[in-house]
């Protein structure tokens, strides 16, 4: 029993993880900020004006647009439509990391915000080497992201960038793994019965690298964040077929568990690349290797499922 008190995080604790923090951890960074209080554009519905606060002192939040507030725990719960376990899983994440005593939010985070500035067709040099490095063509990335230009701490940087269903930006370089605001899933519709869902960007586009009709077969979604498969979920029952291709480790395992779980037509599809973190690490080891040609081949291995469709009548697929 010692252990079990030891090891879980409760309630009572968790709520002392300032929510500052925790908007971070989700991509949302605070318009305007003093010793008070934070200023954010609302992480749970659309605005243009920061009517978001959180105070500092209370470590609380109130959503004046909205008409309600609480503590951290609601707030997560909110963002990601998730349960009260599953938020306090995301905060435990980092509880080797910082102390729960309230303490004033690191300076640099408080006072910077991603800004967007503008962004265009994939042309700069550096992101297409970073592409070739991870076995990504230009002509696979061009589809769904693009070359994304950004304010963060005072400094311009350019990223690739996959944009997500709330119009804020995943950002990846080089150097860099950061997002805008707000957070949230890309759902990608293509009009199929079929659904693909990836952690991230390059896993996405790992997979269409191997499978070049991905389009025609696929409708596809990026968690972005396994912090919102919650939201994810409540696409699943639209779709026939569901196939899961996310991280080998121990929170990919999770979520995939979670889903199969909800749905039967949902099935673990990282057995594919078995042995490595995610998807892109086994294509850029499979490039190294010289294997790249037969990559195709090892993705479209067929492979037998019986799944209920939406109506209840079952369905055989290779």
């Amino acid at each position: 029993m010692k252990t079990e008190r030891k090891n879980s995080l409760t309630c009572e604790r968790a709520r002392a993880f300032p929510i500052e923090r925790a908007l971070a951890k989700l991509g949302h960074f605070p318009i305007r900020t003093n010793e008070k209080e934070a200023w954010f554009l609302s992480p749970i519905r659309s605005e243009t004006q920061a009517s978001f606060k959180v105070s500092k002192k209370l470590n609380r939040w109130y959503d004046h647009g909205a008409g309600k507030g609480g503590n951290v725990i609601d707030l997560i719960c909110s963002i990601t439509e998730g349960t009260v376990k599953e938020a306090l899983h995301l905060i435990g994440q980092d509880e080797p990391s910082f102390s729960f005593q309230q303490q004033p939010f690191l300076e640099k985070q408080r006072e910077y915000s991603i800004t967007i500035i503008y962004a265009k067709p994939i042309q700069h040099l550096g992101l297409r080497k970073y592409l070739n490095e991870r076995n990504i063509s230009i002509c696979t990335a061009s589809k769904y992201c693009s070359e994304v230009h950004y304010m963060f701490k005072g400094r311009k940087y350019f990223a690739m960038g996959l944009k997500n269903d709330s119009g804020g930006w995943e950002l990846r370089n080089k150097y860099y793994k950061n997002s805008s605001s707000p957070k949230d899933i890309t759902h990608i519709k293509n009009g199929n019965t079929k659904l693909i869902i990836t952690e991230g960007m390059f896993d996405l586009l790992s997979i269409t690298e191997c499978h070049k009709n991905l389009e025609s077969d696929y409708d596809l979604l990026v968690l972005n964040s396994t912090a919102f498969f919650q939201k994810a979920m409540k696409i699943l029952d639209g779709y026939i077929t569901v196939e899961l291709y996310l991280d080998n480790d121990a929170n990919g395992k999770r979520t995939a568990k979670n889903m199969i779980a909800h749905s039967k037509c949902c099935k673990d599809s990282s057995k594919r690349y078995s042995g490595f973190k995610d998807m892109n690490e086994w294509l850029v080891q499979r490039i190294k290797k010289g294997l790249g040609q037969k990559a195709q081949d090892v993705f479209l291995l067929p492979q037998k499922q019986t799944c209920f469709t939406p109506g209840g009548r079952k369905e055989k697929k290779e």
